[in-house]
C-alpha cells in the first residue's frame, strides 16, 4: 500500500542520492584543487542544502563519502573528512532558521577536522594551525561564497520546490 509516508521516504531518498550524485560529479573533475592543505572543494557549496531539506544531510554525507573513497583517500580521510561534512551538515539544518549563519557549521567543522587529516593521514608539515586557516579559507570561498549564492537562487525559486515535492521546511 502506497502512504503518504512512504512517497515521502522515497522523495527524500532521491533527493539524497540527486545530492550525493553532484557532490561526487563536482569533486572529481576538480581533484587537484579539492585535497590537500590549501583546497578548494566547489561540491562544498552543496553543504548548504539542509537548511531547505533534511535529505541533503544524507546527500552530502554520501556525497563526500564517495569522492573520497572514489579518489583512493586513505582511511581516515574516508571517515574524518566524511564526519566533517555530517556534522556541518546537520548544524546548517538545525541552523535552517538563520539565513545568514546557514553557512558557517562546514566551515568550522572542516577547519578543525580535516587539518588534523592531512596531518596524520597525508604527513603534511605544516602546522596545524596554519592548515586550519588555510582550509578555512577554503570553505569560506565553497560555502560562503557559492553556497550562499546557491542559497540566494534557490530561495528565489522555492515555490517551485514545494510544488515538485522538496521538503522545503522553515
Amino acid at each position: 500500500m502506497i502512504t503518504k509516508t512512504n512517497d515521502r521516504k522515497v522523495m527524500m531518498m532521491a533527493q539524497a542520492a540527486l545530492i550525493a550524485a553532484v557532490y561526487v560529479a563536482l569533486t572529481l573533475p576538480f581533484a587537484p584543487i579539492a585535497y590537500g592543505p590549501v583546497q578548494f572543494r566547489v561540491s562544498e557549496a552543496l553543504t548548504i542544502l539542509p537548511y531547505f531539506t533534511p535529505a541533503a544531510i544524507p546527500g552530502v554525507t554520501l556525497g563526500c563519502f564517495l569522492s573520497n573513497f572514489l579518489m583512493g583517500a586513505p582511511l581516515p580521510d574516508i571517515v574524518f573528512g566524511t564526519l566533517a561534512t555530517f556534522i556541518g551538515a546537520v548544524f546548517t539544518y538545525r541552523l535552517r532558521g538563520h539565513r545568514y549563519l546557514a553557512w558557517t557549521p562546514p566551515v568550522v567543522a572542516n577547519a578543525l577536522i580535516i587539518p588534523w587529516v592531512l596531518k596524520f593521514a597525508y604527513d603534511v608539515p605544516d602546522l596545524v594551525s596554519f592548515m586550519m586557516l588555510t582550509v578555512g579559507l577554503g570553505e569560506v570561498l565553497a560555502v560562503g561564497v557559492l553556497g550562499n549564492m546557491l542559497l540566494a537562487a534557490l530561495e528565489k525559486c522555492k515555490n517551485l520546490l514545494f510544488h515538485m515535492g522538496g521538503s522545503v521546511s522553515r
